[in-house]
Parts: C-alpha cells; sequence; structure tokens
C-alpha cells in the first residue's frame, strides 16, 4: 500500500508539473509571439523607409499589401506580395517582394522599390544563403554594392547593360563571386520589365 501512495504522489506531482510546466510555455509564448511580430514588423518598415522617399506616400506599406500571380520575370512560381505607396489619392510607387533564382547557394529574397515612373528608388537583399566573404556582398551589411540599383531605369543603363561587367553590363561583378550578383541584376532588371509591362495595372489599384 505504502509504494502505491508513494507512486500515485509521485505521478500526481510530475501531472501538476507538467501542467504548470506548459500553462507557464504557453503565456512565454503569448508575451513573446506578439514582441517577436513587433520586431518582424519594425525590421519591415525601417526597409521600406530606406528604398522609398518617405516623401512619396502617406499610406502604411505594411497594411497596403496585394498579391501578384506567379510570374516567371519576378522569380517565383507562387506569386509574390507588392505594397503599394500611396499619396494625395495616386499611386507613387511599388515595393516588389522579387525573387533572385539561381545565386550561388540557391534563391535570394528581395524587395524592389519602383516610382510611378519606372525609377528603382532603392532595393535590399532581405534574405540570402550565399558564401559568406564572397557572394554575401550583395547585403548592405557587408558592402554598398546593392545601393548601385538606386535611380536606375530600363533606359539608365540601356537595357543590355543591365548585366554585370563581366558580361559586358555596367554592374560591378564580386571578385571570386560573379554569380550572386548576375542573378540579383536580373532580378532586379526583371522586375523593371514587369513594372512596365503591367504599368497602368499597377498604377491604377
Amino acid at each position: 500500500m505504502e509504494l502505491f501512495a508513494s507512486v500515485r504522489r509521485n505521478s500526481l506531482g510530475l501531472g501538476i508539473f507538467a501542467v504548470l510546466t506548459a500553462g507557464l510555455i504557453a503565456i512565454t509564448h503569448q508575451l513573446t509571439d506578439h514582441t517577436i511580430k513587433d520586431n518582424i514588423l519594425g525590421a519591415q518598415i525601417a526597409a521600406f523607409n530606406e528604398i522609398l522617399p518617405a516623401d512619396l506616400y502617406e499610406n502604411d506599406l505594411t497594411q497596403d499589401v496585394a498579391t501578384l500571380a506567379a510570374d516567371p520575370l519576378l522569380g517565383s512560381e507562387e506569386g509574390i506580395k507588392i505594397h503599394i505607396a500611396r499619396k494625395d489619392n495616386m499611386v507613387t510607387g511599388i515595393i516588389f517582394e522579387t525573387i533572385a533564382p539561381r545565386g550561388y547557394n540557391g534563391n535570394l529574397d528581395l524587395l524592389v522599390a519602383i516610382d510611378r515612373n519606372g525609377v528603382v528608388t532603392g532595393s535590399r537583399v532581405i534574405s540570402h544563403k550565399e558564401t559568406p566573404g564572397l557572394g554575401d556582398k550583395v547585403d548592405l551589411k557587408k558592402s554598398k554594392w546593392i545601393l548601385s540599383f538606386a535611380n536606375k531605369s530600363l533606359s539608365n543603363p540601356a537595357l543590355k547593360g543591365w548585366a554585370v561587367k563581366k558580361d559586358g553590363g555596367k554592374f560591378d561583378q564580386f571578385t571570386g563571386a560573379t554569380i550572386t550578383p548576375r542573378a540579383v541584376v536580373r532580378a532586379v532588371k526583371n522586375t523593371l520589365i514587369y513594372f512596365e509591362k503591367n504599368k497602368d495595372a499597377l498604377l491604377a489599384r
């Protein structure tokens, strides 16, 4: 009987401990989940502010969102999100969550901001798996290379100039790493082409 009572007490104690632990985990998740979402949102807003001049919009770019159908120019088979900038009831620019396929170690996720005149106001690589010290120079934390797309369009440079210098274009490649910058240049160019082809529909949103 004593052994049974001891086992019962231990089981009851373990059960209470499990319930308390589960409750603590649930509470912690609720408290941290909100913080994590706030941090992600803050990072997103900061990135938007870096690539799109604040005087171009007066709406909330994190809320004014649409999803585009899949298109090879945008690098995705599932469609991508765009963030629509508006001012005075007019679409002033679009931020594309573009994908650059065929980087050295896979796809790269980009933000490409284009104003209503088809000019890139800024771009950022927001996710990649490129080799440290080589392909990761597409990241602004590693080099200023990504800033070279600002104020560029399909006419500046001409379409044939939208390539790395090794391929006869106007954009620098990295020493020992050509595949990654080539993929990013192609992605930004293709996003511009998509914008130009669908400009009327995009600006009418």
